[in-house]
């Protein structure tokens, strides 16, 4: 997982600063891993005060992502994705979901966090067709203008961007709808854009409102100095300009689950949300408007 940074440069990666609580290292001590220390797994414990069963949701995060790369290297035909704030490497990475849909799938992870670079050059470059490329979200011109990552990707042709976690990570004053306009932008037609984010549920649900209004507070002043609650609204500012595919943008274990809940759904669980997004062709867009749909 990336960490937060400002175009001033005001806010750096953590690295390998053991002083600080990295979110890469925290979101890998959250999944069970051992790449952590003991100021990442406080932290983690300041935010366990308020959702003791953050845990599960971290694993509910990679589920999704499981469910929705599996779906856009399979129907979606997609064979080119972008993984940004890729984080450490853990079971089940995105490169390992897409190949197994298709073997020839192409996937370019970046983050901007040393450590998380040096990990995944070892961990997850295990074939020709998987990359792993420092580099961060807020770079001027954005990602899918630099060099390192274009040297991989077929700009010609629908890409996948995957962004599971990363934009809550990011604060209100860069602007994080603005920066998605510059990426969408900047896709081919045919491209998706696959999103999660930490969700307040606002008037939609005043109790789970309340539960968010609690965790961020952990996250930005106890916990990571990051991590902010946005509502249905906002987060529907980052697929400007695309169309959400159904089911829409809907707590993550209503996004096509794999099968039935075998369990109630945690409140902690409740406060997360993402969806799927496409850019359509052109000539799509253009018969819509012929036909007076659009």
């Amino acid at each position: 997982m990336a960490e937060p940074a400002h175009r001033t440069g005001v806010r750096v990666p953590v690295g390998v600063d053991t002083t600080r609580p990295s979110i890469a290292r925290v979101y890998d001590y959250s999944l069970g891993g051992k790449d952590n220390y003991d100021v990442d797994r406080a932290a983690f414990e300041q935010i366990q005060r308020i959702a003791p069963r953050q845990g599960d949701v971290s694993r509910m995060n990679r589920r999704w992502l499981h469910r929705v790369v599996r779906y856009l290297a399979g129907p979606a035909t997609i064979d080119q994705f972008l993984d940004i704030g890729a984080g450490l490497p853990t079971v089940g990475n995105t490169h390992q979901i897409a190949q197994q849909e298709n073997p020839e799938a192409t996937v370019v992870y970046v983050d901007n966090d040393p450590v998380c670079n040096a990990h995944g050059r070892v961990l997850l470059e295990q074939n020709e067709n998987t990359h792993f490329v420092s580099g961060d979200l807020l770079e001027e011109n954005t990602l899918l203008e630099n060099k390192k990552v274009l040297q991989y990707l077929d700009m010609d042709r629908p890409i996948a961007v995957i962004l599971c976690g990363l934009l809550h990570h990011v604060d209100d004053d860069l602007e994080p709808a603005r920066v998605m306009r510059e990426y969408i932008s900047r896709l081919p037609a045919g491209s998706y854009v696959a999103i999660t984010n930490f969700w307040d549920p606002a008037d939609e649900n005043p109790e789970l409102h309340d539960l968010a209004e609690r965790l961020e507070r952990a996250f930005t002043e106890m916990g990571l100095g990051s991590g902010w609650y946005r509502t249905r609204a906002q987060q529907l500012e980052y697929f400007d300009g695309l169309e959400i595919i159904a089911p829409g943008l809907v707590e993550l274990e209503d996004w096509w689950p794999a099968g039935p809940a075998t369990r109630p759904r945690l409140p902690e669980e409740k406060v997360v949300i993402g969806g799927v997004g496409y850019k359509r062709p052109l000539e799509r867009v253009r018969l819509h408007s012929v036909n007076g749909n659009d």
